[in-house]
């Protein structure tokens, strides 16, 4: 399928606003999550993967969640990528966008994966080598649990994997498979 943007193409655009090697891995992350989240529904990994490599392209220039993802949105316009690409990645940041709610399996499913990233890291980081093949999918569910354990992870956003039709446990599950499925790229 064309997106009006292949991966390659993608990974140079996400780099080239992206700055902070910890956002680039971020981005990683959640494109590796999506992915797999993609597979385990039946939709196409390349879409969903693009979603999530793409979807904080303005993080670093417009912090602020006010305004985050309106940036990235035009600039994907601009470029002709596909535009159920374009409105998960706004709407992966409801708050710049009050008007408009997040309301499709991809939508839901893009928030809910890009959010867990940072709590699988965090997870990571508490053990003794610092490695997601460390990490047991019990601690991340136990993660989930304790609301001051890496606190920005929303976790009312991370239960929207239900909403996208995959229930928690399995979605922490799927998660951490895929990112310790690319554990290198992350330095992890």
């Amino acid at each position: 399928m064309n997106y009006g943007i292949n991966r390659e193409e993608a990974l140079e655009l996400v780099k080239k606003h992206v700055k902070s090697r910890n956002m680039l891995n971020h981005c990683l992350a959640a494109e590796a999550v999506m992915r797999a989240l993609a597979e385990k529904v039946g939709e196409d990994p390349e879409k969903w993967g693009l979603a999530g490599l793409l979807h904080d392209l303005d993080a670093e220039s417009h912090p602020d969640l006010d305004v985050h993802t309106r940036e990235t949105a035009r600039i994907l316009g601009e470029i002709g990528v596909d535009t159920e690409i374009i409105e998960a990645v706004r709407l992966n940041n409801e708050q710049a966008h009050p008007a408009t709610k997040r309301s499709t399996q991809f939508q839901h499913l893009l928030a809910a994966g890009e959010t867990i990233t940072g709590l699988i890291v965090a997870t990571a980081l508490v053990y003794p080598d610092r490695k997601l093949a460390s990490v047991k999918p019990k601690s991340v569910r136990k993660r989930i649990k304790e609301k001051a354990f890496a606190a920005g992870a929303n976790r009312d956003i991370i239960r929207e994997c239900e909403v996208g039709g995959i229930p928690l446990e399995e979605f922490c599950d799927l998660s951490l498979v895929a990112m310790q499925g690319i554990a290198d790229q992350l330095g992890l």
